[in-house]
């Protein structure tokens, strides 16, 4: 694994890794969606390719909201900031159109009151999902190398809709995208997230069942049944079922990025948020030569489907931006 200062040293690959990463989430997102609809499974069997409708969801839309709050203010940014971001973006736009998770409505309403984090997020519904974490890959971007320093700002982040496990998986994202932008091994990738996971906690506790399929069962194509019925949480996935899901994928597929969309986008329940970020760390792990170019072209701008602002961003640009933030320009 390298070091920050390493990875600052060759712009190049950080652009690259970047540009990975950010358009990782975009066709993962795409592409997880589609992979739980029963249409498309009718007419496909499984998802191997990004098909032509296939649009963004809110995780890459909030994702793009990330990547704005630490460019608008040069990556220095407590819950003042985030706040103004999300007033800028979307209150002053009109609110959140549809596909949100339901923290993220909630969020919204609370802000509109007066709210502030971290009460806007801990008196809240649904706080404990994973709707901070899907947001957060632009976090790792910008502290690549930098653990703690990715975890603390995933932190502040995240308060603004959730409590508790939504923000320690938020962290955990954060910490291990950091990671992989600096050439982490899959073990350390998962290290790192697990070092965000308090111990006792839900999130921790579903993470070791997860940890221990992958231990019983070290191939992908037999874990995959027991991943989803010894994590599943009734109604509404949490951060505690989904993410210890994206680690278990990343682990059993190598951090191979066609092995690992393959597997994520077609895992069902919540495959948009698990593909995204299946897809946005193995992209970091490799960079941007390992996505086809027509599927990066297809959703390297956002389809507004839930944030209206989201269309107007390139997700290469904003990826090559928060580079720069990273160099003080």
């Amino acid at each position: 694994m390298m070091t920050r200062s390493e990875l600052l040293a060759d712009r190049k690959l950080y652009e690259s890794r970047a540009r990975g990463c950010l358009a990782g989430l975009g066709v993962g997102d795409a592409m997880g969606d589609t992979g739980r609809s029963q249409d498309y499974r009718s007419r496909y069997g499984v998802i191997t390719n990004m098909y032509s409708d296939a649009r963004s969801t809110d995780d890459t839309e909030f994702g793009i909201l990330t990547a704005c709050c630490l460019i608008d203010n040069k990556g220095k940014i407590g819950p003042d900031e985030v706040c103004r971001a999300w007033k800028k973006y979307i209150l002053d736009r009109g609110g959140v159109k549809k596909r949100a998770g339901r923290p993220l409505y909630g969020a919204i309403e609370n802000l509109s009151r007066g709210m502030k984090p971290p009460e806007s997020g801990m008196y809240n519904v649904m706080n404990t999902d994973d709707g901070a974490a899907m947001r957060i890959s632009p976090v790792g971007i910008f502290r690549a190398g930098d653990i703690a320093g990715a975890a603390s700002l995933a932190a502040i982040d995240a308060c603004i809709s959730h409590d508790r496990d939504g923000i320690w998986a938020a962290k955990a994202i954060a910490a291990s995208v950091a990671v992989a932008m600096v050439g982490g091994s899959v073990e350390e990738i998962v290290q790192a997230g697990m070092g965000a996971m308090p111990e006792g906690s839900w999130l921790a506790r579903s993470m070791g069942i997860a940890m221990r399929i992958c231990d019983d069962k070290r191939d992908i194509e037999l874990a995959f049944e027991d991943l989803h019925t010894m994590l599943w949480t009734p109604e509404h996935a949490t951060a505690a079922e989904a993410i210890p899901q994206v680690y278990a994928i990343l682990r059993l597929t190598g951090g191979d990025f066609r092995r690992g969309l393959l597997w994520s986008a077609n895992f069902g329940r919540d495959a948009d948020t698990i593909c995204g970020l299946v897809c946005s760390i193995s992209g970091a792990i490799h960079g941007v030569g390992v996505i086809p170019e027509r599927w990066i072209g297809q959703i390297r701008k956002a389809s507004g489907v839930c944030l209206d602002f989201s269309s107007d961003m390139d997700l290469l640009d904003l990826a090559d931006r928060l580079v720069a933030l990273s160099y003080g320009e």
